[in-house]
Parts: C-alpha cells; sequence; structure tokens
C-alpha cells in the first residue's frame, strides 16, 4: 500500500462520481419507495429475478450477482416473501441450496415500478448526455467494476474464492 495521496484531478474524479452516485441513488430510492414500498436492493433482487425469467436463481448466486452480503440478502429475501413478491424453495439439483424465484405479485409489482424508475435514471443520468460520453462512461466503469468484483467484500464473496486468513 502506498503512502502517497491523490493528485487533484483523481480526487474532483473521486468526489464526482461519489457525489453523482449517492444523488442518484437517492432519487432512485425516493422513487422505489413511493411507487412500490421497496428499497433498492429489494428492486434490485426483483429486477435480477425478472431478468431470469421463470427460472428460479439459488440465493447465494442471487447474492453475488447483487453483490450484496448472503445475510443481509436472507433478510432482504425474507422481507419480500413475507409479501408473497418472491418463493424460495429447496433446490431441486442441489439439497444444500435453496432457490429464489419471482411470483406474480413480484412481476406485477415491478411491472408497476419499472416505468418510474426508468424515467428516474433516464431523466438524471442519461438524458442530457451524449452518446458518445455514455459509451466512454462504459468503456471507463466496465473495467473498474471488472476489477472491484473480481475481489469483492468478504460478505459478497462467490463461495469458494475465500482466501484461508479469511475462514
Amino acid at each position: 500500500m502506498t503512502s502517497r495521496g491523490l493528485d487533484d484531478q483523481q480526487l474532483a474524479a473521486y468526489f464526482t462520481l461519489t457525489e453523482v452516485g449517492n444523488l442518484l441513488q437517492q432519487a432512485v430510492s425516493d422513487q422505489l419507495r413511493a411507487d412500490g414500498d421497496l428499497s433498492p436492493v429489494q428492486f434490485q433482487v426483483l429486477a435480477t429475478l425478472g431478468d431470469a425469467g421463470a427460472t428460479a436463481l439459488r440465493m447465494t448466486d442471487l447474492a453475488d450477482r447483487i453483490v450484496y452480503s448472503r445475510s443481509g440478502f436472507s433478510y432482504q429475501a425474507a422481507q419480500l416473501e413475507k409479501r408473497g413478491l418472491i418463493a424460495r424453495e429447496p433446490s431441486p439439483h442441489d439439497e444444500r441450496s435453496t432457490v429464489v424465484r419471482l411470483t406474480d405479485a413480484g412481476r406485477d409489482l415491478l411491472a408497476r415500478v419499472m416505468p418510474g424508475h426508468v424515467e428516474v435514471v433516464r431523466g438524471l443520468l442519461f438524458e442530457h448526455m451524449p452518446a458518445a460520453d455514455l459509451a466512454a462512461l462504459g468503456a471507463v466503469l466496465g473495467p473498474v467494476r471488472d476489477r472491484l468484483r473480481a475481489a469483492p467484500p468478504r460478505s459478497a464473496r462467490p463461495r469458494g474464492t475465500a482466501r484461508r486468513a479469511d475462514r
């Protein structure tokens, strides 16, 4: 680890990225609460399951996909299940695993909140961004995301990738 700090340009870029992320997340959070009484992570769960179609996903795989701790994900899944938005059941392929699927009620709620979600994201992030900037944003952030996903927090690491010292 180096002791040198960030230069002015790096610090400004970091603060801008953090501020944009925080402001966008707050706007998204407000919209999801208003339109569906969902937290952003609950929306991610429903949207990820919605993208998977009728296919059920293992809980650990879903937690890894949305980069959320397994214990936190278990709590969120329980909240969604209480509302009838998802169903958890034993995996037909692995008795040690639990799979999650989107219920009809979850699909209906997702369909209800998605238009507002798209409107918020499009309006705040993409509407005034030229296509070239959008392509550049993806090109710059994609590799950063990939590096971060290669070393997620211990609680969000896929099973089997924890280093010996972490166990």
